[in-house]
């Protein structure tokens, strides 16, 4: 577990680069406090209050290839399952915030992602 990296994903750092490309500016990983907890979303536009994660399948469950795993169960489930949880929590407590969140699968392309984001920066101008 030590080797997951929590943060700067290849499907991360793809998205930032295209982000930034794209002209936009952002924060990585910034810490937002909400309720007494820290939420870090793996972009964050601060100034319109846009948050953007890129959740991995497996460790987010992703509905086409998300799986669960056939070694050590009782363990893998109750974590993944958290996973998903926490993820709800977090985007229900930072739209409560007044907060808009988007989440995107790390196959998702980055095309579409980076023109779904430029859509919401654009138009919130």
């Amino acid at each position: 577990m030590a080797a997951i990296k929590r943060k700067d994903t290849k499907p991360e750092v793809r998205l930032r680069s295209a982000l930034h490309r794209a002209g936009l500016r952002f924060r990585k990983d910034y810490p937002i406090r909400i309720q007494g907890r820290i939420v870090r979303p793996d972009v964050v536009f601060t100034r319109r209050r846009l948050a953007v994660f890129i959740d991995g399948c497996f460790w987010h469950c992703c509905p086409l290839h998300g799986r669960t795993p056939t070694a050590n169960t009782l363990y893998w489930s109750p974590k993944l399952r958290s996973n998903v949880e926490r993820d709800l929590r977090q985007t229900r407590d930072l739209e409560d915030a007044g907060w808009r969140v988007v989440r995107f699968w790390e196959h998702e392309q980055t095309v579409n992602c980076v023109a779904k984001v430029l859509g919401i920066v654009r138009t919130e101008s």
